[in-house]
C-alpha cells in the first residue's frame, strides 16, 4: 500500500473489485472501514484538523482489536458464525495495516524512545508512549508496549 495515496481511495478501490468478484464478506468488512474512515474525518474537520496516516492506522488497529475480542466471546459462546464471521473482517483489515513488530522490536523500539524522551521514570511513560505511537502507527498494540516501557522504565 502506497502511503502517498489516501486510504480511503485504496478501500474505495479495492471495494469495488470485491463488488465485481462477488465476494460479499470482502463487501461487507471494506464498507465498515470506509464508514469508520468517514466518521473519522467527519470528527477531525469539526475540529479543524486532518486526520493522519497515523490516526487511520490506529483507528484499523481499534478495529481490529474490537473484532478479536467480539470473535472470542462469540466462539466462547458457542456461536461459531459469528466468531467466523469477525475472523474474516479481521483478515480484510489487516491487509491495511504494517506488519506487527514482534516482542524484541517492541522491546527495542521502547529503549530507543525512553533514550530520545530522556524518560527517568515511570511519570515519564506517557512521553514514551506518545513517541511510540509517532514513530510506529499500526506496527504494535500499544497497551503491550505501555507494559513494556513500564517494565524498562521500574527496573
Amino acid at each position: 500500500m502506497a502511503d502517498s495515496q489516501p486510504l480511503r481511495d485504496i478501500v474505495t478501490a479495492q471495494m469495488k473489485e470485491a463488488m465485481k468478484a462477488g465476494d460479499k464478506v470482502r463487501v461487507g468488512a471494506l464498507r465498515l472501514i470506509m464508514a469508520a474512515l468517514k466518521d473519522r474525518e467527519i470528527e477531525a474537520r469539526g475540529a479543524g484538523k486532518i486526520v493522519s496516516r497515523a490516526d487511520e492506522l490506529a483507528l484499523l488497529t481499534k478495529m481490529v482489536k474490537s473484532r478479536q475480542e467480539s470473535a472470542a466471546i462469540y466462539a466462547e459462546a458457542g456461536r461459531a458464525e459469528l466468531a467466523a464471521q469477525e475472523n474474516a473482517e479481521v483478515a480484510v483489515i489487516n491487509e491495511f495495516l504494517p506488519e506487527q513488530m514482534d516482542e524484541a522490536a517492541v522491546t527495542a523500539a521502547a529503549k530507543a524512545a525512553i533514550a530520545a524522551t530522556g524518560a527517568a521514570s515511570v511519570k515519564d511513560m506517557g512521553k514514551v508512549v506518545n513517541a511510540l505511537k509517532e514513530a510506529h502507527p499500526g506496527q504494535m498494540d500499544f497497551a503491550k508496549a505501555s507494559a513494556v516501557v513500564k517494565s524498562l522504565l521500574a527496573g
